[in-house]
């Protein structure tokens, strides 16, 4: 307590004094008068008695000094003047200053981005109560993929069985409705949860409660705040009202916290059901007695004192038991778990792979800065070595100097840290324009969390110190007698290679590594944007309506659809309206495996196809050529089921034959073809043509209703954004109630389409370029600065005879020969790291001959320009004021 106290006393000390340095002053002259007397008394002279006083106390200054290091904390002190003297150096060179921390806040500013990336979809957990001891639990199967949703048996089982778990709860993913009230209908995503969801993931509410025991097969709901927000101006008195979901009243128990919408943190649910009152919402439920039909996500909360290892043993437990209770379902299952909002398995590889490269690019704009830096930190080093002498001559100790050149890079490693962070605000702003292309609500924003900002804190303390470390230690050496005549340390007389120079290589090579990738996803880009899709995509207007979740019978669903086409057609600009279920290049859509009647018997013959559904006209309407048979128009909706396929389909399962008539099965359903048309993409750019078969939309509605709704399509004379006020009034005009959703021009849904490729090239074309800045700024700063300490041998050669023209290709040649070393060191490289981006590419391999073949010759003409500045300066001097330079 004592020390703490003392402590506290000296770190008072440092901003204010408590004992003025008068009187303590004028104590010490007390002191010495006292003891002069006593030495005058004892016959001393004056001169002797005030020596002897001052020997007895230890010197004057002395004595100040020691009082005012027991007054304070003298390491501190001495810290904040290196601090003070660090920002006046610093500001003295504003534009070298200004160059490091703009160098440094680039490369931390493309790491924060990325990591912002990190923070979002990999370490941010779940906004639940607790969320480490919160897990999403799935099922598995010997031999197949991992994972797959519960059947409702099995969540059930191990929801009253397993004992590793304080609770288990059950949710169904994704629900439609559409909800009326005030403003226009609109459609809605929630979820269908059991019972004890929330009491399981310890959701606290803004007002009201979750769903109790009793309250299971109720029509209760729970609303998001953005909604309750949005379509009930964050009513206070919401909680026992009724709202209108889907034509059913459910009355509101409980509004959740804004940073919750599902358990997922990408999909955006805005409302929660019970599981029980989930057939109200129109919704297709499997059958919950069946074993088989996986549907259900599932979340366990950890008992108290439980680890993941226990509970993972006691699932496999289970696992074994279910097995021989059930061997017709469960032989072969087994269960895994991972942290409850952690991205899906599906999706996990591809983000991560995504995110890997994406660091290591980043990595390498950080390293290429730090090399500017400390360059730049060497060049003031060298520049410092009188100074230095000069303190050390005076006393000061070499640590004492190294730290005070520390303290500089800190101080511009932190400058660049709080640059980095802005630079990034800015970046994941710009990252949010982009949209993936899925049919749903989902949430891919981005954000500068407390993770990032303390990430780029430590990232610019380390990239401080580190690049300080050599020029400090550098700094602190100098050759006294060299020093006072300004010799470089850096550069001795007859070295060729300088450690600048190596930085320099070392930037450079990097660089080499950077343009490559940079290069090989602009040219994925152009030949994505080359791709043909196989459909028209200009004056086309897309509107999704869904009469389903309104409460439509299959009948009258079809009915309305057809009349909403006819209107719509009749407008005055409209070429033609047709409607699917789901237009093109959606992201997915509903597939099954197809193979030809009387062909093989075995599953494994049949070929995955995807489906969609659509009217008559379709076809002409996307510009989808027909290779051969007739379009959809007279078939009933009870009579044999007609299809159209496409050439893709003819060649994988028709045996690349062209057999109008040949009846296929799939999906528990027999077709008859009736016409052959042109490939499309169907899912993405970037996919290997698949085959598709398109059913009637009159047929299908009836046994395979669409999930996410159905689009009408409409070809317009002009702008088609002309035409959507007048299309919305048509939809309103047959059903004031209807929401309409997923508005969009067939461009703006291509662009969309193009998220991964335009996200690529994007981000990394912009590191490339700043790593091309960057290592530009390097080379000319390392030019320029062998100019200037070459100004006399410069100023003897041309005395000499040398021409001009003879400097500037001396200057050249060494700019020259450090890329030459550069690339044959980077090129390698890159041609290994290339393999990273396989993945991610369109069109073209990772060893794309070009790119690679482009690369060296750019970079050595910015390299050459970059060395031209220094080199026409070298050419430019005056010999005779060179032969006077000291």
């Amino acid at each position: 307590m004592r020390q703490l106290r003392a402590f506290v006393l000296r770190l008072r000390g440092l901003f204010r004094s408590s004992r003025p340095e008068a009187d303590f002053a004028a104590e010490v002259e007390s002191h010495l008068a006292l003891h002069t007397d006593e030495g005058i008394r004892a016959g001393l002279s004056y001169s002797e008695a005030r020596r002897q006083a001052l020997i007895r106390l230890g010197g004057a200054e002395q004595a100040r000094q020691a009082h005012r290091e027991r007054r304070t904390l003298p390491w501190v002190d001495s810290l904040l003047r290196d601090l003070t003297y660090g920002l006046r150096t610093l500001a003295k060179h504003r534009g070298a200053t200004a160059i490091a921390i703009l160098s440094i806040g680039l490369g931390i500013g493309a790491n924060a981005t990325i990591f912002s990336m990190v923070s979002r979809f990999i370490l941010r957990p779940a906004p639940v109560g607790d969320p480490t001891t919160l897990l999403a639990l799935n099922t598995t199967h010997d031999g197949d993929r991992c994972c797959n949703n519960f059947p409702y048996p099995i969540y059930a089982d191990v929801r009253d069985q397993a004992k590793s778990f304080s609770g288990v709860g059950a949710y169904d993913e994704l629900v439609p409705a559409s909800i009326a009230g005030s403003g226009e209908p609109e459609r809605v995503w929630g979820q269908a949860v059991t019972a004890n969801f929330f009491s399981v993931i310890q959701l606290p509410m803004v007002i009201g409660r979750g769903f109790t025991a009793e309250e299971e097969h109720q029509q209760a709901v729970v609303l998001g705040a953005n909604l309750w927000r949005r379509r009930f101006n964050a009513d206070p008195n919401i909680v026992g009202r009724t709202v209108v979901l889907s034509g059913h009243a459910f009355t509101v128990v409980g509004v959740s916290t804004a940073a919750f919408h599902g358990i997922d943190q990408i999909i955006i649910a805005e409302f929660w059901v019970p599981l029980g009152a989930e057939h109200l919402l129109a919704v297709a439920r499997p059958d919950q007695a069946s074993r088989e039909n996986h549907w259900l996500e599932v979340v366990a909360r950890l008992a108290p004192g439980v680890t993941r290892e226990q509970a993972a043993a006691e699932l496999k437990t289970l696992a074994g038991r279910f097995a021989i209770a059930y061997p017709k379902t469960d032989k072969g299952g087994g269960f895994a778990q991972q942290q409850a909002g952690s991205l899906p398995q599906s999706v996990w590889q591809m983000v991560y792979l995504f995110l890997a490269a994406l660091a290591v690019v980043v990595l390498l704009v950080l390293t290429i800065a730090g090399a500017n830096v400390a360059n730049l930190l060497f060049a003031q080093a060298a520049a410092r070595q009188r100074e230095m002498a000069v303190r050390l001559a005076l006393g000061a100790t070499r640590a004492r100097l190294r730290r005070q050149v520390l303290v500089e890079s800190l101080l511009i490693g932190i400058f660049g840290g709080a640059l980095g962070v802005l630079l990034s605000l800015a970046a994941t702003r710009g990252l949010a324009t982009f949209h993936l292309p899925a049919p749903i609500p989902i949430d891919v924003s981005l954000a500068i969390d407390w993770r990032v900002f303390i990430s780029s804190f430590a990232l610019s303390i380390v990239s401080g110190l580190l690049l300080g470390l050599a020029p400090a230690w550098a700094a602190s050496r100098p050759m006294l007698a060299n020093a006072l005549k300004g010799e470089d340390a850096l550069a001795r007389p007859g070295r060729r290679i300088t450690l600048r120079n190596l930085l320099v290589i070392a930037q450079i090579s990097m660089s080499v590594v950077l343009l490559s990738v940079t290069g090989l996803f602009l040219r994925s880009l152009h030949s994505a944007s080359a791709i043909n899709i196989g459909f028209r995509t200009d004056n086309v207007l897309m509107v999704a309506v869904d009469p389903r979740v309104h409460g439509y019978s299959p009948e009258r669903t079809v009915a309305w659809l057809t009349q909403l086409q006819q209107h719509v057609a009749a407008l005055p600009g409209i070429q033609s309206a047709v409607v699917t279920d789901s237009p093109p290049l959606n992201g997915g859509n509903r597939s099954d495996g197809f193979q030809i009647v009387g062909g093989p018997g075995s599953p494994d013959s049949s070929v995955i196809t995807d489906l969609f559904m659509v009217n008559p006209g379709y076809f002409e309407t996307l510009g989808i050529p027909r290779i051969a048979g007739n379009d959809f128009g007279s078939e009933s909706a009870t009579g044999p089921k007609t299809a159209i396929v496409n050439e893709e389909f003819v060649k994988d399962i028709l045996g690349g034959k062209n057999q109008i008539g040949a009846q296929v099965t799939g999906g528990g359903a027999t077709y008859q073809i009736v016409g052959v048309v042109g490939n499309v993409k169907s899912r993405t750019l970037g996919e290997d043509t698949r085959p598709v078969l398109y059913r009637s939309l009159k047929q299908t509605v009836a046994g395979d209703p669409a999930f996410m709704g159905y689009t009408l399509i409409v070809h317009t004379a002009g702008n088609p954004a002309n035409f959507s006020e007048s299309v919305r009034r048509e939809i309103h005009d047959l059903d004031p109630t209807m929401a309409v959703f997923n508005e969009e021009t067939m461009d703006q849904h291509i662009r969309t389409a193009f998220f991964l490729p335009r996200l690529a090239a994007t981000l990394f074309g912009t590191f490339g370029f700043i790593g091309l800045v960057l290592a530009s700024v390097g080379l000319y700063g390392v030019m320029s600065y062998s100019v200037s300490r070459r100004v006399r041998e410069i100023g003897i050669r041309m005395a000499l005879g040398a021409k001009p023209g003879s400097v500037e290709r001396l200057v050249l040649r060494q700019g020259l020969v450090l890329t030459l070393i550069a690339v044959a060191l980077g090129w390698p490289a890159a041609w290994m790291l290339a393999k990273m981006a396989s993945s991610f590419l369109y069109g073209i391999q990772p060893h794309d001959a070009l790119t690679f073949a482009l690369v060296p010759p750019f970079l050595a003409v910015i390299a050459l320009a970059a060395c031209y500045i220094p080199a026409r300066r070298a050419a430019s001097i005056d010999p005779m004021k060179a032969l006077r330079t000291e």
